[in-house]
């Protein structure tokens, strides 16, 4: 099948249904190119293929789809200037449709592997005609319907009604019975020749019509060959005499070889192909055309018809037309060979004289062998532009989706794609009434910085990142921005949900058993840090114009920072407000106390100690709300994938501007990634008292607080590939909970301590 139709499609789902659906349409039928060379041959099961994607798309039928895919062929050939062929294949509807099995061979110097259907007229009168349609492709029965009816409103003003009598498939074939309603006050009946005494009184010999036509083939009815022309005799010799159908195989049209069949459809073009072998004579050689043929098996000649024009050169093509001959009973075909080169032509023994001097086949095939180089040439290079325009929209697309992948790691698809529109950034900002907002950084930062290089810190910044980004991604939490050591995240806001809370506790609970993998490069102890977490509302958007980020504002955010700035290493300080928003669930909190935050006054806060993990068949009671919690985060992985699939490659990557190679061997006295081991047995919560001697002295809550109350912040020190990560970890912060939920009763399973 040529590129024409299946671009023909493309055009009219782009138009009618928009770029996007093409789009879709594409994807999931797996079709790499965007665009369809007119001139290239595809699979033949595309345009079925197409047809019922796009019917899943658009809620349209196959069959209405395949009817507007005919209709929009119609209009599309026209740019190619196929319109014009339309315009003068006849003067009527009826004359159009008589001469539509002969269309296709208009074609065949432009589209030399065509495997065109077969048509035929019949029952004519003067309310329309039945039309058989055959084929070797299944399906495009609406489509030929479409085709039809749009070719006689187009050029024919006509309008044509058309009814399918019977379908059926004989052997691999289709055939179809139309019948075809329309205005079709041209017909008139074949009129009787009148008697001409002077044609009656010029004498005609019969070897002067033979030598008129040097390829015919005279049989009768039990199709045996009574006479060839002479031009057939010089390459096929004793075939006078033999069956027709032992000669040559049937090609077009797509009806059994029969004498009845033939008599049916005498206003068709016959095509022809030998079923052996013809090979150029050298002269002197007395051999047998039987035995310098290499003769075609019963299974290809099964076939013959299927064969592509020019598949074998070795084979001679006839084609032509079936005139009967009432004198003699006979019919005779008045053919003309086919060749797609004068190598071809040589090489079956055929030359110039051997063809007819009245009509132009010796100057159609002189003309066309001149000027077939020069096509052959633009093709070519009209092919390799194509070709190179492909590949051109391919990386395109590559640095499409790698663009995408980018900005929705920097901002959220949604806002993204308003900002895309054209909205202002402003327009992007709105009020999330119930966030919860986390706040983390590294205690003793400074002191750390003071004794590695700059490498080494960027390194262990990026070691820790990436673990709290893979976090992130996986309890569907937003990264909003991180600011030296400090890292920010939120849940609720750009996408909201109710399970918010949960979120984010989670999400700490992950980061704080990941420090167990990370190693203090200045002092070889373990990486500490500190987790705040407030819930409220906030507002959030895109503000300015130039490197536009997205961001949080509100008293809500101050909140969450002051929160982690006055919490302790290696622990979790929640709000009341985030407190509340656990008690339903299986989360074990404890009461701090109140505590003194600047522009606050006295807040009653609490540390997050662990989440209950454990089931039923503990043989301990199971909480009441996890089947539920389980089906709620079910359907926000689903929303969330169906998100994910609509995005510009469906997933999101980690963008690494610098890769850990790029940092010089020299700096690597103290390697971040180290392989360690927990002790056996280690509480949920650490010392007080050893925890704030960790905390360095020139880093009080205080200036850490001052630092972010401006909420000017640097831009991300970027994630950078890290290959240090340990393979196995510790066991993870629930287990720990729940080793510690084994030697408290039973009861407190569920219970806010």
């Amino acid at each position: 099948m040529y590129g024409l139709l299946l671009e023909s499609i493309a055009e009219f789902l782009r138009q009618e249904y928009g770029e996007a659906v093409w789009t879709e349409v594409r994807r999931k039928g797996d079709f790499t190119q965007s665009s369809f060379s007119t001139h290239d041959i595809y699979s033949e099961n595309l345009i079925p293929t197409i047809a019922r994607i796009a019917s899943e798309i658009t809620g349209e039928s196959v069959d209405s789809l395949m009817d507007s895919f005919g209709v929009a062929f119609v209009s599309f050939v026209g740019q190619y200037g196929y319109d014009r062929i339309l315009k003068v294949l006849g003067r009527h509807m009826r004359d159009f449709l008589n001469g539509l099995d002969n269309l296709h061979e208009y074609l065949r110097f432009s589209y030399s592997k065509l495997k065109p259907p077969s048509f035929f007229c019949e029952n004519e009168n003067k309310s329309g005609l039945t039309l058989h349609y055959r084929s070797r492709r299944k399906g495009f029965l609406h489509y030929v319907k479409g085709q039809i009816r749009q070719v006689g409103k187009v050029f024919y003003n006509t309008k044509v009604e058309i009814y399918v009598i019977s379908e059926e498939i004989v052997k691999d074939r289709v055939h179809v019975i139309f019948r075809l309603i329309f205005d079709n006050t041209a017909y008139r009946e074949s009129l009787k020749v009148t008697d001409d005494n002077i044609v009656d009184n010029i004498p005609l010999r019969s070897e002067v019509l033979f030598e008129l036509f040097p390829f015919h083939i005279v049989f009768g009815r039990n199709m045996g060959i009574r006479s060839t022309g002479s031009g057939l005799g010089a390459v096929m010799r004793d075939v006078v005499g033999k069956n027709l159908t032992a000669v040559f195989g049937l090609r077009r049209p797509l009806v059994d070889f029969t004498w009845q069949s033939i008599m049916a459809h005498t206003n068709n073009v016959f095509e022809l192909i030998s079923l052996k072998s013809v090979r150029r004579r050298i002269q002197g050689s007395n051999s047998d055309s039987a035995d310098d043929s290499s003769v075609i098996t019963e299974d290809e000649k099964t076939d013959i018809d299927v064969k592509s024009l020019g598949e074998d050169s070795n084979c001679l093509h006839l084609k032509g037309q079936m005139m009967y001959m009432c004198e003699w009973d006979c019919i005779m075909f008045l053919g003309t060979p086919i060749m797609d080169s004068l190598d071809d032509m040589f090489n079956v023994g055929l030359y110039i004289n051997d063809l007819s001097m009245h009509d132009s086949s010796r100057d159609l095939v002189l003309a066309g062998t001149q000027q077939s180089a020069e096509l052959k040439l633009a093709l070519d290079q009209e092919q390799e532009k194509s070709r190179l325009l492909e590949e051109s929209m391919l990386k395109l697309d590559a640095e499409m989706k790698r663009t995408d992948a980018l900005l929705y790691q920097m901002i959220p698809k949604p806002v993204a794609d308003r900002l895309r529109r054209g909205e202002p950034s402003v327009n992007t900002c709105e009020v999330f009434d119930n966030v919860t907002i986390l706040f983390s950084d590294v205690v003793g930062f400074t002191t750390i910085c003071s004794q590695i290089t700059p490498m080494e810190v960027v390194s262990m910044l990026n070691a820790m990142y990436t673990k709290f980004d893979k976090l992130s991604e996986e309890h569907r939490v937003y990264k909003v921005e991180t600011i030296g050591d400090a890292y920010m995240v939120v849940s609720g806001a750009p996408t909201v949900t109710k399970f918010h809370g949960l979120h984010i506790c989670d999400m700490a609970l992950g980061m704080l058993d990941s420090m167990w993998d990370l190693k203090d490069p200045s002092t070889g102890g373990n990486m500490k840090i500190r987790v705040g977490i407030h819930t409220g509302t906030t507002v959030a958007g895109v503000v300015g114009i130039k490197m536009p980020r997205y961001c949080l504002f509100g008293d809500t955010v101050n909140t969450a920072s002051r929160m982690e700035t006055s919490g302790q290493a290696m622990r979790i300080h929640i709000s009341e407000t985030t407190k509340k928003e656990l008690e339903p669930y299986p989360y074990r909190v404890e009461l701090r106390g109140s505590i003194e935050v600047k522009g606050k006054g006295s807040i009653r806060s609490y540390w997050l100690l662990s989440k209950d993990t454990s089931s039923g068949d503990s043989g301990g009671p199971k909480c009441p709300f996890a089947s539920y919690l389980e089906d709620e985060i079910k359907k926000i992985n689903k929303v969330c994938q169906e998100d994910l699939s609509q995005s510009a490659d469906g997933s999101r990557s980690v963008y690494s501007p610098v890769s850990f190679e790029d940092i010089p061997k020299s700096t690597f006295n103290s390697p971040v990634h180290v392989e360690t081991s927990r002790p056996a047995k280690t509480n949920n919560t650490l010392n007080n008292n050893e925890a704030n001697k960790n905390v360095s002295r020139e880093e009080s809550p205080k200036k850490i607080q001052e630092s972010r109350d401006t909420y000017s912040k640097p831009k991300d020190v970027g994630m950078i590939k890290n290959p240090l990560h340990q393979p196995n970890r510790p066991p993870s912060a629930n287990s720990r909970g729940k080793k510690e939920d084994s030697e408290k009763p039973k009861s407190q399973t569920c219970c806010i301590v």
